[in-house]
C-alpha cells in the first residue's frame, strides 16, 4: 500500500474519531435545539424524509438502476449498483446488531437510561440510526465510484440524518457513528466489488489474444 494511501487512511480515521467525540458532547445541546425549534409543517415534511429515506426505498432504487444498467449491457454500472446494494445491506445489518446489543433509548423517550434497556423494543434502538448508515453505505459507494455524480447526491442522507434528529428518533452520535459506519461499509465493498474485481477483469481482457483478421 502507498504511502499516500496510508496517510490518507490515517487523516480520515482521525477526522472520524474527533467527529464521534463532538458529537456525544453535542448530543444534548442538538436535541434541546431540535425540540425547541418544531413546526408542524417542518415536521410533517421530515416524516415523508424518514419514510422515503428508510432501507426499503434505497432497495427499490438500486434494483431498478441495477436492472436497467444490466438491460443496457453496462459492466461497470452493473457493479457500481450492485455495490450500492451490498454496502448498503451490509450496514443494515451491522446497524440491526449494534443496536441489539448496545440498546439506547431514543431522545423521544423518557428513560432514566440512556444507555441499557428492552434488545428488541424499537424504542431503545436508538444507536445507530440505521436510517443514515444504509443511505451513507448506498450513496457512499455512489462518491467513491462516480465522485461528480455522488457528490450531487450527498445532500440525501444528509438530509435523511438531520430528519431523524428532527423528529426525535436519534441523537447527534447516533447518526454520525452510523454515517461513519456507512462509510466503512462503502469502503471495505468498493475495494473488493469495484477495484478489486475491477482490476483482475481488466487484466483477463487484457490477457486475451487479439482476434484474427
Amino acid at each position: 500500500m502507498k504511502r499516500a494511501t496510508v496517510f490518507c487512511y490515517l487523516i480520515g480515521t482521525a477526522i472520524a474519531a474527533i467527529a464521534i467525540a463532538a458529537s456525544f458532547y453535542f448530543d444534548d445541546s442538538v436535541r434541546d435545539f431540535m425540540m425547541q425549534h418544531q413546526n408542524r409543517a417542518i415536521r410533517d415534511f421530515m416524516r415523508y424524509v424518514s419514510l422515503f429515506g428508510d432501507w426499503p426505498s434505497h432497495t427499490a432504487v438500486g434494483l431498478v438502476l441495477l436492472w436497467l444498467a444490466w438491460r443496457r449491457g453496462s459492466q461497470k454500472w452493473t457493479r457500481i449498483f450492485l455495490a450500492m446494494l451490498l454496502a448498503m445491506a451490509i450496514a443494515g445489518v451491522a446497524g440491526t446488531v449494534i443496536k441489539r446489543t448496545i440498546p439506547r433509548a431514543r431522545p423521544s423517550v423518557k428513560s432514566e437510561l440512556h444507555w441499557g434497556g428492552p434488545r428488541f423494543s424499537s424504542k431503545y434502538h436508538s444507536f445507530p440510526s440505521g436510517h443514515v448508515g444504509a443511505s451513507t453505505a448506498f450513496f457512499g459507494v455512489l462518491l467513491i465510484a462516480r465522485r461528480r455524480v455522488g457528490l450531487v447526491c450527498l445532500p440525501i442522507p444528509i438530509l435523511i440524518g438531520f430528519s431523524r434528529m428532527y423528529l426525535g428518533a436519534h441523537y447527534l452520535s447516533d447518526v454520525v457513528c452510523a454515517a461513519d459506519l456507512g462509510i466503512l461499509c462503502a469502503l471495505v465493498v468498493a475495494y473488493f466489488v469495484l477495484l478489486h474485481v475491477g482490476d483482475r477483469q481488466s487484466k483477463t481482457e487484457n490477457a486475451r489474444p487479439p482476434p484474427l483478421r
